[in-house]
């Protein structure tokens, strides 16, 4: 049988290890990106390492995401970030440039490239045809530092797109019917690999609208090949030297399929409060209060221009309010010169900055149980500022629609279908980018700057070989980064600040885990299914270290937290049954023994002080990661000579 596009890629580009599902592989770095938001972390991380500059081709610093400067923590981050890309050698993208994934595929993505990122939806660059992970930010750090990424062999998933797409219908619209059918679990431990007929009508931005929203998924990542598609965007990006074709074999062989029907797809929305909650758009009336359209899901030149086209002439209804969001400043100035910006004034659309903004909390908040459509990528509870509002995730197409009828609409009720065209350039600008400077000596006395509210980021101690801890916190299944360190525009300031942000911990969830873990000198959280989906934020398990969480024991977990919470040293262990996870009550105390030798096996026998029984629970984890458990820490174990 023939290669995959992605093994082919990985193989490429392999370091150390077997190119075999399951097994722990290290492959060369040639990019990495970062944003202010998990980025401050990685750099001080970076710079405690004492390196010169990054082993990278290219490493970009990123401020997409922390942009409201109500005081001065954001402001101190983006210096901070700025003066530590100056001293590395990396390029700094000024806030105002627009968001990390658009602008990385814009002027930096390559075909046939490893780009790992502190950001989930790095898999962005995936539909330019090369391998984009998102990472905690210490294995972005290390990856800047050493030039190399550890991650196990993933399965390929190949999604086989046949026929072609309907009037109304988009790219947003397949990735949520491929969620409907594979749930945000359906992923894990997959690349999905798309190919077939149907790709030749989705151009590069359609695609990165797909493999974006493929984190969604819980997969590794998400992949197209590179074709003429590709080649004629680069062309048009001015960067046509850029190209290479990278295809897979005619035969190539895959783990898993499905085949999705373009010609039946239709319109579709994410209800709340899950990406894979995909229903039709109901013949029953929603009436919306906000719209919000951008993200880096939805915020390309493609999609403002066809909101143009149906905004033209027309009002947004009296009870909504439409925000926008370019994805970068490039787009910002093309709609600006072609007239597209002013169709969205008259029309009463709001224009927000090139940024995040919404889709990170940062702004935009919907009223008290209010409805807002977003063509973001997620819609947990919360998420949008409001606890009791309802957030539903659609295309730009749908959300236009809708922003004119008040009410959550069928596209395909406005007629005929709409046409977009493509200049022959896009707008190319430098002009947000700082270059590092070329004088190695003179990158060397740049001074960095650090506010006062960027404080030192906790670090594990050598692993115990037992402990007794109270389970503090039981959760349920799919439990977010979000229910653990909270994103809204009140808290995001505080992500260079650890101890201050500890103060929120799940606080979705229950408002005293900060005081339980006080009380009870650490302990011990007990997860359902999926625990630690969404963002790739380390804070996630850098709040429960500093707060002395020991470890966590779940049905299942995320990818990208599972391997956080090993780089901060803290135990991710596994039910065996889940009979077990039902006989656990908030408050059991849980005696774990011979902790190195269960680790090596595998496998680990807690006994449940409180009801005097025991179960079993088991480690899956490489000889690597239990080194790094040894060590407290990835950090550590970095530092090390075993490294």
């Amino acid at each position: 049988m023939g290669m995959n596009l992605t093994y082919k890629i990985l193989s490429n580009n392999l370091i150390k290890g077997e190119l075999k599902a399951g097994n722990e592989i290290a492959v060369r770095v040639h990019q990495t990106l970062t944003q202010d938001s998990t980025g401050t972390m990685a750099y001080l991380q970076l710079n405690s390492m004492n390196i010169e500059d990054v082993a990278t081709e290219v490493s970009v610093a990123y401020v997409d995401h922390n942009m409201l400067q109500s005081s001065f923590e954001n402001a101190d981050d983006h210096e901070f970030i700025k003066t530590s890309a100056a001293r590395h050698n990396i390029i700094f993208s000024k806030p105002g440039n627009g968001i990390c994934h658009r602008l990385h595929l814009e002027k930096f993505g390559k075909p046939g490239k490893i780009l790992i990122g502190s950001d989930s939806h790095t898999p962005t660059g995936g539909g330019l045809g090369m391998i984009a992970i998102g990472a905690g930010g210490l294995d972005v750090a290390i990856g800047m530092a050493r030039g190399l990424y550890y991650l196990k062999a993933p399965k390929v998933y190949n999604i086989e797109l046949k026929g072609k797409l309907q009037p109304w219908v988009s790219a947003k619209d397949i990735i949520l019917h491929v969620l409907r059918k594979l749930t945000v679990k359906g992923g894990v431990g997959y690349v999905m690999e798309y190919t077939g007929e149907g790709i030749k009508c989705l151009s590069v931005e359609d695609r990165a609208t797909i493999t974006n929203m493929g984190a969604e998924l819980g997969a590794t990542t998400s992949i197209f090949p590179s074709d003429e598609l590709t080649r004629d965007f680069f062309k048009k990006q001015s960067r046509e030297e850029d190209f290479i074709e990278m295809m897979p074999d005619e035969d190539a062989e895959y783990d898993e399929k499905l085949v999705v029907n373009l010609d039946e797809l239709v319109p579709l929305a994410a209800f709340p409060h899950s990406p894979d909650n995909v229903h039709e758009i109901p013949e029953e009336k929603i009436k919306v209060d906000q719209i919000a359209i951008g993200s880096c899901t939805n915020s390309s030149y493609s999609d403002f221009m066809k909101l143009a086209a149906i905004l033209d002439g027309k009002k947004v209804h009296p009870d909504v309010s439409l925000v926008l969001s370019p994805g970068s400043s490039s787009i910002m100035k093309m709609v600006s010169e072609n007239g597209a910006l002013s169709k969205f004034i008259a029309a009463g659309a709001r224009l927000l900055e090139a940024a995040c903004g919404p889709c990170i909390g940062m702004g935009q908040a919907p009223k008290s149980n209010g409805i807002s459509l977003r063509t973001f990528n997620r819609n947990f509870k919360g998420r949008c500022g409001t606890m009791d509002a309802g957030v539903y995730l659609v295309s730009t197409e749908t959300a236009a629609a809708s922003a004119l009828t008040g009410y959550l609409t069928d596209p395909r009720e406005l007629g005929d279908e709409i046409k977009v065209d493509f200049p022959e350039k896009y707008d190319v600008s430098d002009n947000y980018y700082i270059y590092p400077s070329a004088d190695k000596k003179e990158r060397g006395n740049v001074e960095i700057i650090m506010g006062p509210n960027i404080k030192p980021f906790p670090v594990g101690e050598k692993l115990q070989d037992s402990f007794t801890k109270k389970v503090i916190l039981k959760t349920k299944d799919n439990i977010t980064t979000d229910d653990i360190c909270p994103s809204n525009a009140a808290l995001l300031p505080f992500r260079s600040n650890i101890p201050k942000l500890s103060e929120h911990c799940f606080q979705t969830i229950i408002p005293d885990f900060k005081e339980r873990a006080e009380k009870n000198n650490g302990g011990i959280i007990v997860g359902g299914d999926n625990y630690g989906q969404g963002s790739s934020r380390e804070h996630a398990a850098l709040l429960p270290l500093y707060l002395g969480i020991k470890a966590v024991i779940a049905k299942s977990f995320a990818r990208i937290h599972k391997a956080n919470l090993i780089n901060s040293g803290i135990l991710p262990l596994e039910f065996i049954s889940s009979a077990d996870y039902d006989s656990i009550d908030e408050y059991d105390e849980l005696e774990l023994t011979n902790i190195k030798e269960s680790l090596e096996k595998g496998e680990f026998i807690v006994k449940n002080k409180t009801k005097n029984t025991e179960f079993k629970v088991k480690f899956n984890g490489s000889e690597r990661e239990l080194k790094i458990l040894g060590y407290g820490g990835y950090l550590s174990f970095a530092m090390s000579d075993e490294f």
